[in-house]
């Protein structure tokens, strides 16, 4: 008897054993959450990019936002709890003299997919910009005009939305 109950406990342990995940530890090659990649152009030479200098960008919900000085490209997060994100685009926003902002408000319209990665990683999300309002400026004060390059957002490899200015 005793010797059947030690069989059964290592088997019990190998078991245990086998049924361990490697993914323990989610690793930094594991694909995220990808963030929106916009372009910026000349909306004189649409086909130039153009840097923009000195750009704030904050979440209307939010108080602290990120700055960019001089680039032409960005990465920005979309909210992953709901199907919208509005977002401020201030020029001049991120220097110490607020008397030349001019900003833009963006609200970014897309649907959800939640993708489950390990048990380490948890879950993925991506998105889809909608066909109709993928994007909505209702004023335009230096933003002339954009295009939605890559409605799907599935990773941070291609360029998402060119704004031209």
């Amino acid at each position: 008897m005793k010797k059947y109950i030690i069989t059964s406990l290592m088997l019990l342990l190998a078991v245990s054993f086998w049924n361990c995940e490697k993914d323990d530890i989610c690793s930094e090659d594991t694909p995220t959450t990808p963030k929106l990649i916009i372009e910026f152009y000349d909306n004189a030479n649409q086909t130039e990019l153009k840097n923009v200098t000195n750009l704030g960008i904050v979440e209307t919900s939010l108080t602290e936002g990120f700055a960019f000085n001089a680039v032409s490209t960005i990465t920005v997060p979309l909210r992953t709890n709901q199907d919208t994100t509005t977002i401020n685009f201030v020029l001049n926003g991120s220097d110490d003299d607020a008397t030349n902002d001019i900003s833009d408000v963006i609200t970014f319209n897309y649907s959800r997919i939640e993708t489950y990665i390990s048990r380490a990683c948890g879950y993925k999300t991506t998105f889809i910009l909608n066909d109709t309002d993928g994007l909505v400026i209702p004023t335009t004060n230096w933003i002339s005009s954009f295009e939605i390059v890559q409605p799907n957002i599935n990773n941070e490899d291609e360029t998402h939305v060119k704004i031209y200015f």
